[in-house]
């Protein structure tokens, strides 16, 4: 993954630009560490060799596995970065369009790039944080922290 900020202000702007085979999820994980971000949104384009997406199971409180294990486009890939204690956390849904046109959706667990992914990456001058909502068990952020 490369990367090349295009401003600082009035929000610092990040051009991420992932390569094949790469790792999506734990890479952004890594760079959102190492540029102490948190409180930033993204959206990304592009095509992966498979991901697993998750849907949200509200009775078992833990995200069902949807893999697709196939070629498809980035259609859109949207997420945000907040703090989940004293840590970035990524938290991303993405849209992926199959080879006849149809589409799968869901939270983004887990993504190998295929050729390339093109994520704008924007940091807010505030900050968010998540807290763990006791009803489901998820980091969600909390607008009064």
């Amino acid at each position: 993954m490369k990367a090349k900020t295009l401003n600082e202000a009035p929000e610092r702007t990040i051009a991420l630009i992932f390569d094949k085979d790469d790792d999506v999820v734990p890479l952004l994980q890594q760079f959102a560490k190492a540029q102490g971000l948190n409180a930033s949104r993204f959206s990304a384009i592009g095509a992966l060799s498979g991901a697993v997406l998750g849907y949200f199971d509200w009775e078992r409180k833990d995200y069902l596995r949807i893999p697709v294990d196939e070629q498809v486009e980035v259609l859109s890939l949207n997420g945000d970065i907040a703090l989940d204690g004293d840590e970035p956390k990524v938290h991303a849904h993405a849209v992926l369009g199959r080879r006849d046109g149809s589409t799968v959706g869901g939270h983004l667990l887990e993504a190998t790039v295929r050729p390339t992914l093109e994520v704008l990456l924007v940091e807010s001058p505030g900050y968010l944080r998540k807290t763990c909502d006791r009803e489901t068990g998820l980091a969600l952020i909390d607008i009064g922290a």
